[in-house]
């Protein structure tokens, strides 16, 4: 607004600085004298100053006939687009005008008024490999698909702008959700433009999608070949689409080649639960305890979790609860002080009929970290312990409307899964998921199977404890019978 206030201002200054001047002309005495053949010519100073406009006008005409004279010679001389580049010079100084307002309105959300301008810049230029880029992307901001991709398949016709051709029908294939042409058309441009990070990114995310591990990790190769990726997420995600090809591997029967690539993933990303899982699962079938303990253990010190338990757990599957709480002393030291750890103490105390330990295990996470589990398990130490059944169900009552705890969340949309998976099942986004606590849980109440994951292996031994807590959140009003529990807790854990 004040930049248009100025100019308004500087106008009106001008026009009165003008008309000022020809006063003082039309006033003034004298001029200019002009003797050509023998007659003088006598101009005031206003006729002075039209004859100067005059001589200017005509001095550009000179030349302009000169350069039309220079390129005639030149044209006589053999050089026979001498003529059109003369005669073209204006075109392209409008053409190029026209594509200059095309980027500038299709930069300010203009897009009918980018096409039109690309379509003038075409009419001068005759270049389409610029113009048609402007008139695609205008009709893409207007909606207008169908011309769009028009423009792009033109596109695709040149060498030079091919890539801009098939990466603008491969967006549009994603808009609409078509991933099969979708990547198609990634892998055409990768191999067009491997360096191209955007593409990398795209066609990783559609191979996994489409649980293609092996040209996943040619792709992720290609990214960090490139420098389009850090080393050590590299390893991180390569581990991943290993342990995911390896539980394909593992669907087909193959299961020696599916522990080996468990093993490797493992390796490579020593965090990564789920291969820790798989490749201790694949030396306990092998017979290495040793090396399925050691491997369970260091993966514990990075991050405790139950699926680390459950697969200790099924290392010796038929010990008694004592045996197995005296054998997980060794897991459970490492990280004492850790919820996970923490919570897994208490479980195993409650197989044992340990009770009072148990609640020692629990501590303070009643008052600083009450969730479903947690609850869960302080009923049954209560129940356990002969507390009543009124302050048993007030556990229970209490658990089902706890927070979840943490569970696999997806950090790119928040979404909670059941279970590790290395595509979000929700966005699609690949290697997301982590182990945390949702902002808001709203997944449907865990059994008691998910909450004591390690008290009832495959011996007999009975178990009340647990029993207690899985019967009360199913039937609260049918839970005298001891016998009756440890049969429905142990169909549960089936």
């Amino acid at each position: 607004m004040l930049w248009s206030l100025i100019k308004i201002v500087f106008f009106v200054a001008l026009v009165a600085a003008l008309t000022l001047a020809a006063g003082y002309l039309m006033e003034s005495t004298g001029g200019v004298q002009i003797t050509l053949a023998g007659t003088e010519y006598t101009l005031g100073p206003l006729q002075s100053v039209l004859a100067a406009m005059v001589l200017v006008f005509a001095v550009w005409v000179a030349f302009k006939l000169l350069s039309l004279l220079i390129a005639v010679l030149h044209f006589l001389n053999g050089d026979e687009t001498s003529l059109s580049r003369y005669f073209d010079r204006n075109r392209e100084r409008k053409g190029y005008q026209a594509l200059s307002e095309g980027l500038m309105a299709l930069a300010s959300g203009e897009g009918r008024v980018a096409m039109a301008k690309a379509s003038k810049a075409e009419r001068y230029l005759h270049r389409p490999e610029l113009t048609d880029l402007i008139t695609a992307q205008a009709a893409e901001m207007n909606g207008d698909r169908a011309k769009a991709e028009q423009v792009y398949k033109r596109l695709v016709q040149r060498d030079e702008t091919r890539f801009v051709g098939v990466r603008g029908i491969m967006k549009q294939k994603l808009a609409q959700g078509d991933t099969e042409t979708a990547l198609k058309l990634a892998e055409r441009a990768f191999v067009l433009k491997p360096k191209h990070e955007e593409v990398q990114d795209i066609l990783l995310k559609l191979q996994a999608q489409k649980a293609d591990w092996v040209g996943a990790r040619k792709t992720l190769n290609a990214k960090l070949k490139h420098g389009s990726l850090p080393r050590d997420v590299h390893k991180r995600r390569d581990a991943v689409l290993a342990l995911s090809e390896a539980k394909d591997i593992l669907d087909s029967g193959k299961s020696i080649e599916a522990r080996e690539a468990a093993i490797a993933a493992n390796k490579a990303s020593p965090d990564l639960i789920p291969a820790a899982c798989m490749a201790a699962r694949g030396f306990v079938a092998e017979g290495r305890t040793k090396n399925a303990v050691r491997l369970l253990k260091k993966a514990w010190q990075v991050q405790p979790h139950p699926d680390l338990a459950a697969a200790f757990a099924e290392i010796v599957p038929n010990e008694t609860p004592v045996e197995r709480l005296k054998r997980f002393r060794q897991l459970t030291a490492i990280r004492p002080e850790h919820r996970e750890t923490r919570l897994l103490t208490a479980e195993l105390n409650l197989a044992a009929e340990d009770f009072p330990e148990a609640r020692r295990a629990l501590g303070d996470l009643i008052e600083t970290d009450p969730d479903t589990r947690v609850l869960a398990i302080m009923a049954a130490v209560e129940r356990g312990e002969g507390a009543p059944d009124a302050v048993v169900r007030g556990w229970l009552t209490k658990a089902l409307t706890a927070p979840r705890g943490p569970q696999w969340v997806c950090e790119n949309c928040n979404n909670i899964h059941n279970a590790w998976t290395p595509v979000c099942e929700n966005c699609g986004a690949f290697d997301t998921l982590s182990w945390k606590s949702p902002p808001q849980s709203a997944s449907s109440m865990p059994t008691g199977a998910e909450m004591l994951p390690l008290l009832v292996g495959e011996d007999e031994t009975p178990s009340a404890a647990p029993v207690a807590v899985d019967a009360e959140l199913v039937e609260p009003d049918q839970t005298e019978d001891p016998a009756a529990e440890e049969t429905q807790a142990k169909g549960a854990q089936s």
